[in-house]
């Protein structure tokens, strides 16, 4: 009885902390937080600007954040929103306020015939500004599909689409993926940022990508590009990517007819600020405050960032058992993403969120842990729960229900399982993108 009555608190504690961090986290706040308008000036992490100046004053939001950013900056801007234009490009449909803005129902997390439309309207937007003009970019995770035009202009969508699907069956990881995307397209890589100048440039962030990498958030639009042709031509040959590309990308690989991106230190960003409002630490930081509250003592460990799951599960739970020898009810955190490699033909419902905590919960099976795993976007694979939770006695309860672990694992079915269970988490989408949290309890 007291196992069981533990085990229930630390149940209720995970999902009290999740549920914070999440809330703690949410990009209205942050907004009214961090972005301050005062008459015609408005400060943004300590860079200010008179609007007054400027000629024209352009916004331009994109990814899975771009509704709640862009409603969240012109409610804060006040009387100024009158002074600003733009673009919104959106995995949802987007009211926009007036006709001052034109907005996106864009593809994710493939393309589609409003990606294309999108970027067109973005370059036209800003190939027309001057020195004389500012461009604010409200950037946030997902944008690599939702804004997308190739080098050349007149490759078909059919074609774009079948890259971007490749690039992310391939097993690669995301910054290689980054890599190959930035360098065939005319909006990624610092292409924006080229195509804005002379123009005054800010980007303000909510990053889905780790700390220090906002050159791989949407695959860098607006940022230099710290990637290189040969990193591209690398990637191709470590991941077997010729093989796998349409045959319009391996012949200009295969010619190495790719332009280089935009580095830093060119003349292009000179003019250009960036500041990140939100990323994978925001929602570490709150969770690990909240279970402080709790009584939980909290260590953070992002190590298994990228990892495939099976192998993030048994590195963190081996490190959460180790930490419970020096301190009682211990609280491991870590953010970031793991990786699942589905086999070609499989169709079953989850996401990898949903599959690590499965992994996880072989290892801890009769053990008094509890494990969740959650993506902050609210969306885990193609499956409707954002992630999962998981106890000592998952792996016997999903045997009472006959639906063993192993077979929900090796059917990549973990939702199937999970929901039979009552172990899915479902928000729904949050219109936030900060990664992955996932949190291990040892009472």
């Amino acid at each position: 009885m007291q196992t069981a009555v533990r085990t229930q608190t630390a149940r209720q504690d995970i999902i009290e902390i999740f549920q914070y961090a999440f809330q703690a986290s949410r990009v209205e706040q942050v907004i009214e937080e961090r972005i301050h308008f005062a008459g015609e000036s408005m400060e943004v992490d300590g860079f200010q600007y008179d609007l007054a100046k400027f000629g024209r004053c352009v916004l331009i939001s994109l990814g899975k954040a771009a509704e709640p950013m862009f409603s969240s900056f012109l409610a804060r801007s006040g009387e100024s929103a009158e002074r600003f234009e733009g673009v919104i490009v959106a995995p949802d449909p987007v009211a926009v306020p007036s006709d001052r803005f034109v907005a996106f129902h864009a593809g994710h997390p493939s393309p589609n015939a409003a990606s294309v439309e999108a970027a067109e309207a973005i370059l036209r937007v800003l190939s027309a500004l001057t020195e004389r003009d500012l461009v604010i970019f409200l950037i946030s995770g997902g944008g690599s599909s939702l804004v997308e035009q190739f080098l050349d202009p007149d490759t078909p969508l059919e074609v774009i689409a079948a890259t971007h699907k490749a690039l992310v069956e391939s097993a690669a990881p995301i910054t290689a993926i980054n890599t190959v995307r930035k360098h065939l397209s005319s909006v990624k890589g610092g292409r924006l940022a080229a195509a804005a100048a002379p123009a005054e440039q800010l980007t303000i962030a909510v990053s889905d990508v780790p700390a220090g990498k906002l050159d791989a958030l949407s695959s860098g639009p607006t940022t230099p590009d710290g990637s290189t042709l040969a990193d591209v031509y690398a990637a191709v040959a470590q991941y077997g990517l010729m093989e796998r590309l349409p045959h319009a990308v391996t012949a200009q690989l295969a010619a190495h007819s790719l332009a280089e991106t935009p580095k830093r230190g060119e003349a292009i960003f000179a003019r250009s600020r960036w500041s990140v409002l939100l990323d994978s630490s925001s929602l570490e930081a709150a969770a690990g405050r909240r279970a402080a509250e709790l009584g939980w003592h909290v260590v953070i460990d992002n190590t298994c960032d990228d990892w495939s799951a099976d192998k993030a599960a048994a590195y963190l739970v081996h490190r959460l058992r180790e930490l419970r020898r020096g301190q009682e009810r211990v609280c491991l955190l870590s953010s970031g993403e793991v990786t699942v490699t589905v086999p070609h033909g499989l169709s079953g419902s989850g996401g990898r969120n949903q599959h690590f905590v499965l992994e996880a919960a072989r290892l801890i099976a009769g053990d008094r842990i509890t494990i969740l795993s959650v993506g902050s976007d609210g969306v885990d694979g193609n499956s409707p729960a954002a992630g999962g939770l998981v106890d000592g006695s998952s792996v016997e309860r999903a045997a009472q229900e006959g639906a063993p672990v192993e077979e929900a694992l090796g059917g990549f079915n973990s939702y199937s399982l999970l929901s039979r269970l009552q172990d899915v988490i479902v928000t729904g989408p949050t219109g936030n993108n900060l990664r992955d949290l996932r949190v291990l309890l040892a009472p």
